[in-house]
């Protein structure tokens, strides 16, 4: 049995890959932590909590890093409600989180399963950032870190180059892509067009379960910042696509391992992860370190939200 932590910023597209994850019978979500990111800390950790218990599962939620190493906290709270979940009053959990620290608890977990855990981080790269600058030796026995990060091959969401996640907290994301971890990242490109819930799509889930109804609801604030942004009426889900990478291999078409390289010296550039590719020909000839990522390029969206929706129907 897969052995998870889940990293989270719990807002609309997280809570949709908690629901995901809470699905597998073959995985065991040894811990939730969770990050400043979308929205505050207190609030994404409620948000787990709540999403967690929709689902009618117990998995301890651990707080972790309230604010970026070095740079003041942006939100996204314009896009997923004042409350990160479409600001439907669905946020009433009746669990606390745990007391330990969410980076304490993940170097307790790693420690004592050495090489088996895997990290889905769908959030800033804060927490596995103090991890690593904590304790490097013991963040080397993570098995594998699959990572919600980056435009992928497409522009950003949050500046023409940066994506929210990176953005956030761009050093500690290019400590993440310096510390030797075996790391696949699945950008936002992956999250757009067919992979996005339609109209449609959104009708199934508010048609279904509880939990489906939940997952519905919790869309309406990212539907109407799509619509009020003349983008069309659809939900985009960047982490649940991420969390699906994880989880589904077969969703998975296409990969390229690259040198990645994460800017935070110049604002304009902030934030933007580059990409080095070997298969591509360089007219100029450069020396390039070491690959340190695998890169997701194409998936089958098809199938993504077929799984994901009988992921939510089986909860």
């Amino acid at each position: 049995m897969r052995k998870i932590i889940i990293d989270t910023d719990t807002a609309t597209d997280d809570a949709a890959a908690l629901l995901i994850a809470l699905a597998q019978p073959d995985t065991e979500i040894l811990a939730v932590t969770t990050v400043a990111g979308n929205i505050p800390l207190e609030k994404g950790t409620r948000n787990a909590l709540m999403t967690i218990e929709t689902a009618g599962r117990s998995i301890p939620v651990y707080p972790g890093a309230a604010a970026p190493l070095y740079r003041p906290l942006v939100t996204a709270d314009g896009v997923h409600g004042k409350d990160g979940l479409g600001d439907r009053d669905l946020v009433h959990p009746t669990r606390r989180p745990e007391q330990t620290h969410g980076v304490t608890k993940l170097l307790e977990l790693v420690r004592t399963y050495p090489d088996e855990i895997e990290i889905i981080a769908l959030g800033p790269a804060t927490n596995l950032a103090l991890a690593i600058l904590q304790d490097r030796e013991t963040m080397a026995h993570v098995k594998h870190i699959w990572s919600m990060g980056t435009g992928g091959f497409g522009p950003g969401n949050c500046t023409p180059v940066a994506e929210f996640n990176v953005y956030v907290d761009a050093e500690a994301y290019q400590i993440l892509l310096s510390a030797g971890i075996p790391l696949t990242i699945i950008g936002f490109d992956l999250c757009l067009g067919e992979a996005a819930l339609t109209r449609g799509d959104l009708d199934v889930l508010a048609a279904g379960n509880p939990v489906m109804q939940f997952m519905e609801k919790a869309t309406s604030a990212v539907v109407a910042f799509n619509e009020n942004s003349g983008h069309g009426t659809f939900a985009d889900l960047p982490d649940a696509v991420a969390m699906g990478c994880a989880l589904w291999p077969e969703m998975v078409k296409k990969t390229v391992s690259v040198w990645a390289y994460c800017c935070t010296k110049e604002e304009p550039s902030y934030g933007q992860v580059i990409f080095y590719d070997r298969t591509v020909p360089m007219s100029v000839s450069c020396e390039i370190p070491p690959d340190n990522a695998v890169v997701v390029k194409t998936i089958d969206p098809v199938l993504f939200k077929k799984k994901f929706t009988d992921a939510l129907a089986s909860l």
